[in-house]
């Protein structure tokens, strides 16, 4: 699926998120009041605790003094975009209001238990929760705003920080590697249809009388769930790949599903409750396998297309244009790029272990012997065959301008923005009208300009 589909029961989520640090007692048992006041907007103790709730529900820290200063923050930024008629995408804003909904219901173990927690009906909770996603939003936006009225660097600019920046400073640029790969898979096909069949008879099974949760633990290749029965807890829908939430919604409890084919293999489903967008469900997940007769098979066919290029019979670009059965770099003659980044340079932790095994050894322009290794499909990718060429090295050095501009371009221009939204923040907290409660008087605010508007006790 495309987050993990173990799941925390409820209970031990419920207690996890409830439980407080030290440094929060002393907002215990405090009336609920505003504890700043940021030029028209107010905010509350009970918006900083709903955040510190949220946080917690998600496993994250919420140190309520760091929670206020984004807070405030956030207002000084939404009241600029409102001066800069800045306008919101709601079609974006409602993406991001369903995934943390999604996120919450999934922690907590359904909407029951999350109404429960944070003492509000869902509608309440959705309502505050669209009006912070907005004004988070808007604060974005309006970063983006303030970055776009820095004047565009030039070559001067990047020159001129590397003249005044000292050599201990400059960032260190890791040795990196450009290859090209030639690819051949197993025979999927056959694959495919031996783990229906296994399938099949398993839901046979089901269907005769046995235990769907005693064949999960026997035969489901998700480790999270088969210890579990293949159950996978109550979860949004959203968080699994589309085939299986649509499966499993189609479902009628204790029914159970056909085969259900996704990235991660193929499923049977049987699902135990419905709850709106939400469910929880059995799976037994079985994942194509091979064997050595496949690797040999395919080892065979990639050491005769090596030898063809080590005797210069053909070029491994064209090798890898007529016989590579990778899509993404077939076509360029091989050469592998970052699915992320789409740069043909790999530091050693992006690269896969396989890879980087295969290279390590290797000169500049030598291929590698075939190996075993995975390709960039699913969660984990699918199993692929493949010789690997090492077509460059650039070796771990200090940053410089021949060699690595962009990079530098880059942070310069981060420092810049950086810059830019310090000075616009220091001028605002200067001139707006702010009031913080003596409640926070005693926090570190990562500016101290915040700390002068902390109002004195009478």
């Amino acid at each position: 699926m495309k987050n993990k589909m173990l799941k925390m029961a409820a209970t031990a989520v419920l207690m996890a998120v409830m439980a407080l640090p030290s440094s929060a007692q002393k907002y215990r048992g405090v009336v609920d009041k505003s504890v700043a006041l940021v030029g028209g907007e107010m905010i509350s103790l009970s918006d900083v605790e709903a955040e510190a709730q949220a946080l917690r529900a998600q496993g994250l820290p919420a140190d309520r003094c760091q929670i206020l200063e984004s807070m405030m923050q956030a207002k000084l930024f939404v009241a600029q975009a409102r001066v800069d008629s800045l306008t919101l995408n709601q079609d974006n804003a409602n993406a991001q209001l369903e995934q943390y909904v999604a996120q919450l219901l999934t922690r907590a173990g359904g909407q029951d238990q999350l109404e429960e927690y944070l003492g509000k009906p869902l509608y309440k909770l959705r309502q505050e929760w669209r009006q912070q996603i907005e004004e988070q939003t808007l604060a974005q936006q309006e970063q983006r705003e303030i970055a776009t009225r820095i004047p565009e660097l030039t070559p001067y600019d990047v020159k001129q920080y590397l003249d005044t920046a000292s050599t201990a400073s400059l960032p260190i640029v890791p040795i990196k590697y450009q290859m090209s790969q030639i690819c051949v898979y197993p025979d999927r096909e056959a694959a495919a249809i031996a783990v229906k069949e296994r399938l099949l008879s398993i839901r046979e099974r089901i269907l005769n009388g046995e235990r769907f949760a005693t064949l999960a633990r026997l035969y489901s290749e998700d480790p999270g769930s088969a210890r579990k029965g293949g159950e996978l807890g109550m979860a949004s829908k959203s968080i699994f790949w589309p085939a299986f939430s649509d499966a499993a919604m189609a479902l009628r409890p204790g029914n159970i599903s056909q085969i259900v084919e996704t990235p991660d293999g193929f499923h049977i489903i049987e699902v135990l409750q419905k709850q709106g967008d939400m469910f929880n469900a059995r799976h037994i997940l079985i994942k194509p396998s091979y064997t050595s007769a496949d690797q040999e098979k395919a080892f065979h066919r990639l050491d005769s297309i090596r030898t063809a290029i080590l005797d210069s019979t053909i070029t491994f670009e064209t090798a890898a244009r007529f016989f590579s059965e990778d899509p993404a770099t077939r076509t360029n003659g091989g050469q592998m790029a970052d699915p992320e980044t789409g740069s043909a340079y790999f530091e050693i932790d992006q690269l896969k272990p396989q890879d980087y095994a295969a290279v390590k050894g290797l000169k500049v322009g030598e291929v590698s012997e075939p190996i075993e290794s995975l390709d960039n499909e699913g969660r984990n990718g699918n199993l692929v065959y493949k010789i690997v060429r090492l077509d460059r090295i650039i070796p771990a050095h200090p940053a410089s301008f021949e060699t690595d501009y962009t990079e530098l371009l880059g942070l310069v221009q981060n420092e810049k923005i950086t810059e830019a939204i310090d000075d616009f923040l220091d001028e605002k907290i200067k001139s707006s009208y702010i009031v913080i409660d003596p409640l926070f008087g005693d926090c570190e605010f990562s500016r101290k300009g915040w700390s002068t508007r902390v109002r004195k006790d009478d």
